[in-house]
């Protein structure tokens, strides 16, 4: 007999919307979503006990050997799938992945993230992040021919893909995830929806919904969606700018103080976890910009970032403090442009929250704001000329800061940490086995 009343309440949810399968939906180490379908007799065992499957079949978690693992359903996150049909219906829960010990697994990315909010609370704060995720729209998954040839803001004609969005809007909602806007983005056929500010674990399971909805409301269009970071060399990069703050155990904007004589509205706190952000930038851009694809999008000439800078007005920089209200304490925060949405956003809060509390710890002073001095279309040598140190060139070259970096290692864990140094050095290797000497060198050449 269950006692918890979010147990009770989606018992009752399933008998009363005819749902027949739950599926358990939870993240592989590089963000891949995965899932196994439990029907409705095994969940108060599930809820109680967990349910067994094979670690060894899931990327980055643990070998052969050490294949037993349990998934426990967090009731919090049960829905039932909009897409699906309303009989025979299907609910979906997002999980916890546990050891045959009944303890967290290390190599389970939403424990990660849960272990990095722990941390934080224990500091007095609560991590508040909201992501503007992109992505494209194409014929199909063989390809990238466009649907529109439009840009940003367009409207009708040139965006045909308002009524996609639009679904993928009320589909969003219906789960209980609230969009604060949408539309079209720069690129043709680009496109953007935005989530509404959340703390950062509910966040990363909306971002992992949002995707899943985007993905299944365009196969219902009979077009494909796609998240890869720079799928056409001349259109603009798909990013994932996260927009973060920190709340104080009295339910204030740690970020906010009128009085700062700088004039951006920023108290020390926020100025400190802004330079633990640029300090260690370097060291998770493996995790926030995991893909060969990814540093094709974080070149110049464009509005992701190479430089590691900060700033208002400017747009190149890595953090950004936007200005739309200046003076509102709801909306201080801080912008961070490098990310893309390829990443598993679990590490990916996980990682820019470790590097913020970082700079807070060790007390860490914000170097001038770049507002001038990173100007759009520097190259990399010309930033270090004025000053200023750059992100990674290459997947090759992040892979060997991450590989090098504590901070990383006790985010992580030793297990995610290594396993990520592995994968990535052996996927580096690979695209450089494949690309001739030429390509290789004019690729690097315009960075």
């Amino acid at each position: 007999m269950l006692h918890n009343p979010e147990q009770d309440f989606v018992l009752k949810t399933i008998e009363s919307r005819d749902v027949h399968f739950v599926r358990f939906w939870f993240t592989d180490v590089l963000g891949n979503m995965k899932s196994f379908a439990v029907v409705p007799g095994e969940l108060e065992r599930a809820f109680e006990d967990g349910m067994g499957f094979d670690g060894s079949c899931i990327e980055g978690f643990a070998d052969a050997q050490e294949s037993d693992m349990l998934a426990f359903p967090d009731p919090s996150t049960f829905q039932v799938l909009p897409w699906r049909p309303t009989s025979n219906a299907v609910a979906r829960m997002i999980c916890d992945i546990h050891t045959p010990e009944g303890q967290p697994y290390e190599g389970d990315p939403r424990h990660v993230l849960e272990r990095m909010v722990r941390k934080a609370a224990e500091a007095g704060y609560a991590f508040i992040v909201g992501p503007e995720l992109e992505y494209f729209y194409f014929r199909d998954a063989q390809g990238t021919e466009v649907l529109d040839r439009g840009s940003s803001f367009d409207l009708t004609s040139l965006d045909s893909a308002s009524d996609l969005r639009r679904d993928t809007v009320l589909t969003l909602e219906k789960m209980g995830i609230p969009v604060e806007y949408s539309h079209h983005e720069r690129g043709p056929s680009q496109h953007e929806i935005d989530l509404r500010y959340a703390d950062a674990l509910a966040m990363a399971d909306a971002v992992m919904t949002y995707k899943q909805v985007v993905k299944e409301i365009a196969m219902k269009h009979g077009v494909y969606a796609s998240f890869m970071p720079k799928p056409m060399t001349d259109a603009p990069g798909s990013g994932m700018h996260v927009h973060q703050s920190l709340i104080d155990l009295d339910g204030n904007n740690a970020f906010f103080d009128p009085s700062d004589p700088s004039g951006y509205n920023l108290s020390a706190t926020a100025k400190s976890y802004i330079a633990g952000l640029l300090k260690y930038a370097p060291d998770f851009t493996l995790v926030t910009n995991q893909y060969v694809n990814s540093y094709k999008r974080l070149r110049p000439g464009g509005e992701a970032p190479t430089c590691v800078s900060w700033g208002a007005r400017n747009r190149a920089t890595l953090v950004r403090i936007p200005g739309y209200r200046p003076h509102s304490e709801n909306a201080c925060r801080v912008e961070l442009r490098s990310p893309d949405p390829a990443a598993n956003p679990y590490l990916a809060f996980a990682v820019m929250l470790a590097a913020g509390l970082a700079g807070i710890e060790e007390g860490l002073e914000l170097m001038p704001p770049a507002d001038e001095a990173a100007p759009l279309g520097c190259t990399r040598q010309q930033h270090r000329e004025r000053g200023l140190a750059t992100l990674p060139e290459t997947l090759g070259e992040a892979v060997e800061l991450f590989a090098e970096s504590a901070l990383m290692r006790e985010t992580l864990g030793e297990h995610i940490h290594s396993y990520l140094v592995q994968a990535k050095r052996e996927e580096w290797a690979a695209y450089q086995a494949v690309v001739t000497p030429w390509e290789l060198e004019h690729d690097l050449a315009v960075l």
